[in-house]
C-alpha cells in the first residue's frame, strides 16, 4: 500500500487503527496495543507488537460503562479524553506522540468494531487533535477491509 501524498496534513506522520486479530502488514509501521487487558486468543508472538501501552487505555470503570455501545460512543470519547489528562495517561499519550512523529503508527485494539474504540479516539487526537465521533457505517464488519476503510477515511480528512 502506498502512503497518501494528497493529505493536507502539515506533518508526515499517520496514525491508523487496526484490530489486533488482523494480520500485520508492512505498512503498519510501529504497532502498539492500546488496550488495558491482553486480547483473548492472541499469543505475544502472534501479535507482532512493538509495544503495549496500557496506561493510555480507558479506566476499567469507563470501559465497563461503555461496553462498546455505539449509542454511547460520543459520551465515551468525551469522558476518555478527560481521563487522558491524568498524569500516567498523559505520559503514555506523549509516548504515542513520539512514535507517531517518527512515522506510521498503528494503534491496535481487540474491539470488534475498531471505529468506535478507544484506539479511534486516540488516533483522532494524535492525527489532528479533534476527532471524537465514530459515526461510520462499518457496522459489525471486522475484516481487513473494514480496518483499511477506517484507515483510509481517517487519512483523507
Amino acid at each position: 500500500m502506498s502512503e497518501k501524498k494528497s493529505s493536507a496534513k502539515s506533518s508526515a506522520h499517520t496514525v491508523q487503527v487496526r484490530r489486533i486479530y488482523d494480520e500485520a502488514e508492512k505498512s503498519d509501521g510501529t504497532r502498539v496495543l492500546v488496550d488495558r487487558v491482553w486480547p483473548r486468543g492472541v499469543s505475544k508472538d502472534e501479535a507482532e507488537l512493538d509495544e503495549w501501552v496500557k496506561d493510555v487505555a480507558p479506566s476499567t470503570e469507563l470501559r465497563k460503562w461503555y461496553s462498546h455501545d455505539p449509542e454511547k460512543f460520543d459520551e465515551f470519547a468525551r469522558r476518555f479524553r478527560e481521563e487522558l489528562k491524568g498524569d500516567d495517561a498523559a505520559k503514555a499519550l506523549d509516548e504515542l506522540r513520539e512514535h507517531a512523529q517518527k512515522g506510521t503508527l498503528t494503534l491496535l485494539t481487540a474491539a470488534k468494531r475498531d471505529d468506535i474504540s478507544q484506539a479511534t479516539v486516540l488516533a483522532g487526537i494524535l492525527n489532528d487533535g479533534t476527532k471524537s465521533s465514530g459515526k461510520k457505517s462499518t457496522k459489525n464488519s471486522s475484516s481487513k477491509s473494514s480496518s483499511k476503510d477506517s484507515k483510509d477515511s481517517k487519512d483523507s480528512k
